[in-house]
């Protein structure tokens, strides 16, 4: 167990923003929720994988992600635009793309040992609409449900949807992810029904409950993982 003095590490992840050209929400949430997914998933975040995966070594991302995920798996999302946007993808990550939304997820760095490029952006403020509402999800996707019960910003959003699908990455056995990475992280975010949020949240599927750093208050229920191979009494791990 992680001793209450060691350093905190965050997850950054930055959205593209542009003004004339600003994401979907959905499209954001999806593509931070897949973006999460492709960090974990990548063999520079592996432990006991080498560059080609045959030496026993960690990869080069591997000690950084075991002391966030040893503590708590906290996500800050931050937005960027133009130069801002240039400088940041040239640091160490992972660029996902959605429809139109652009998120580029970094290895975790400590709370308070964030890349010059990232510590000037914004983390504040960050909105997006959907001009339509978003369509009903395929009942065989994994779905991200986001509580009908909380107003949250757009970035609050994103590191929540980011958290429920790392609840379920870890829920999953190795088949089960390699089935998913395949076919590209495929999920859908939706808003729940009220009339079935306390089913989805008593359900036993993982649950995210919030730290309550921002926005809202410590141990509110705001994603629920709804992921196929989950919602026949599996166990969830972490």
């Amino acid at each position: 167990m992680t001793s209450p003095d060691a350093p905190q590490f965050v997850l950054p992840l930055v959205v593209r923003i542009e003004k004339d050209a600003p994401p979907a929400r959905t499209d954001a949430l999806e593509t931070a929720a897949r973006a999460v997914l492709t960090l974990l998933s990548d063999e520079r975040a592996a432990a006991g994988t080498g560059p080609g995966g045959e030496d026993g070594e960690d990869g080069e991302w591997a000690q950084a992600v075991r002391d966030w995920q040893d503590s708590r798996i906290r996500k800050v999302v931050r937005r960027a635009r133009g130069a801002e946007w240039r400088k940041a993808s040239a640091l160490p990550g992972i660029t996902v793309t959605g429809e139109r939304a652009e998120v580029r997820v970094f290895p975790p760095v400590p709370l308070d040992g964030w890349p010059k490029e990232l510590v000037k952006l914004q983390v504040s403020g960050t909105d997006l609409d959907d001009a339509e509402p978003p369509a009903e999800p395929d009942p065989a996707l994994p779905v991200l449900w986001m509580s009908p019960e909380l107003e949250m910003s757009a970035g609050k959003a994103m590191a929540q949807a980011g958290h429920g699908a790392q609840l379920a990455w870890w829920g999953l056995d190795d088949a089960a992810r390699a089935a998913w990475r395949a076919a590209g992280f495929a999920l859908a975010v939706r808003t729940a029904d009220p009339a079935r949020w306390p089913e989805l949240s008593a359900s036993g599927l993982p649950v995210v409950r919030d730290a309550g750093f921002t926005e809202i208050a410590p141990g509110s229920c705001t994603v629920v993982a709804d992921h196929p191979a989950l919602r026949h009494g599996s166990v969830q791990r972490g």
